[in-house]
């Protein structure tokens, strides 16, 4: 049994590329590009939050009002 050689994944590619095409293989390819992004992106905002909570956390317990605005994250 054993991995496959060079030229049976030449085969693959090959039909592969018959039967969805290059246009709908680079859509595919374009909107998996585009998940992977916005999934750094989130996990970047994510890693930001802690630190505005901290602060909010801070001024409530001062007693004093936060003024923030907020981010529109549905922006493409």
């Amino acid at each position: 049994m054993g991995s496959f050689s060079v030229w049976h994944w030449i085969i693959v590619l090959v039909i592969v590329l018959l039967v969805f095409g290059t246009k709908k293989l680079r859509n595919i390819g374009s909107d998996l590009g585009g998940a992977v992004k916005g999934f750094k992106d989130g996990m970047k905002n994510g890693e930001e939050k802690p630190a505005d909570t901290a602060i909010a956390n801070q001024a409530a317990a001062d007693g004093k009002t936060v003024d923030v605005q907020a981010k529109d994250v549905n922006k493409a």
